[in-house]
């Protein structure tokens, strides 16, 4: 019995920005530990859009950081890790993990629209200029611009960047084929919504979905394996892009997320840098570093 009250009672004190924090002992986070740094593989859209936005592109990872290659990795791990920091679309982070304002701006829909919030980025497809040419590939392209496609978007948590323009979609006669699509696994919950829902509308045609990150997306619209390559971070000329087009169907936010338990609330860009700068000069190797 005395063994249970003392376990009960036994608290621990943080020091947190000024602010005393009641902790249980033993409950996981302690601000004086090092912050597990949790990133995504190289080639992963969330990732090379995070690094860019936080002026980090090109840059290796710290030593030691936790690599996860894909949402589900990411989120389990914030869960299990109380010292845990980590980067995820909005769309998929669920209530189980908790987001970190940035600059006093919290990660939401609205903030995306009104450009307050700082970390966000386009989704887009890609794909060869000659592959509209093929009717029942334009019209899947015009279906994902479409008020229907528009509300999937903004209903799984996502920005509906067309919405303003969108009209309904106008169902073509189709005989049928296959559409196939690869690339950013963010994009993909998302497109296999999409794609079940033009199949739906169009009897025959059959829309196969697969991951890879939008590197690889861009790859196979190059080379043809794909029709449509899906990519989650901004669209540029040339190189891995030579001869695509591409087409933003939506927009995301990307969330900084903490284990519930982690007691704080807000960074700034600047130490969310100084956190996956491993060059940084006053590198933040851990949570009381902010203070």
């Amino acid at each position: 019995m005395k063994k249970k009250i003392a376990g009960l009672l036994s608290l621990c004190l943080a020091v947190v920005l000024g602010a005393v924090v009641l902790t249980g002992c033993g409950a996981g986070f302690d601000p004086e530990k090092p912050i597990a740094v949790v990133v995504r593989e190289t080639a992963s859209g969330t990732r090379g859009a995070f690094m860019e936005i936080i002026g980090l592109t090109g840059k290796d990872d710290p030593t030691g950081v936790i690599t996860a290659p894909g949402t589900p990795q990411v989120l389990a791990e914030v869960r299990g890790n109380p010292q845990a920091i980590a980067y995820e679309s909005l769309g998929y982070v669920t209530s189980e993990v908790k987001k970190l304002k940035i600059n006093g701006v919290e990660a939401t829909v609205a903030n995306i629209i009104n450009n307050t919030y700082p970390i966000a980025r386009p989704l887009s497809v890609v794909y060869l200029p000659a592959t509209l040419d093929n009717p029942l590939f334009a019209a899947f392209h015009t279906f994902l611009l479409s008020s229907e496609a528009q509300v999937v978007i903004r209903d799984m948590g996502y920005v509906d960047v067309n919405n303003a323009n969108a009209t309904a979609y106008a169902k073509p006669p189709l005989s049928g084929g296959t559409i196939n699509i690869s690339g950013s696994t963010t994009v993909q919950p998302l497109m296999d919504v999409l794609a079940e829902m033009f199949e739906d509308l169009h009897s025959g045609v059959t829309v196969v979905v697969a991951g890879g990150g939008s590197g690889t997306g861009r790859t196979q619209a190059q080379n043809g394996t794909s029709n449509f390559g899906m990519i989650s971070n901004e669209f540029e000329t040339g190189g891995t892009t030579e001869g695509l087009e591409f087409t933003m169907v939506g927009g995301d936010g990307i969330a900084v997320i903490v284990n519930t338990k982690n007691t704080y609330d807000n960074l700034t860009l600047a130490q969310l840098k100084n956190i996956y700068d491993r060059d940084a000069e006053n590198r933040i190797t851990k949570w009381a570093d902010l203070a």
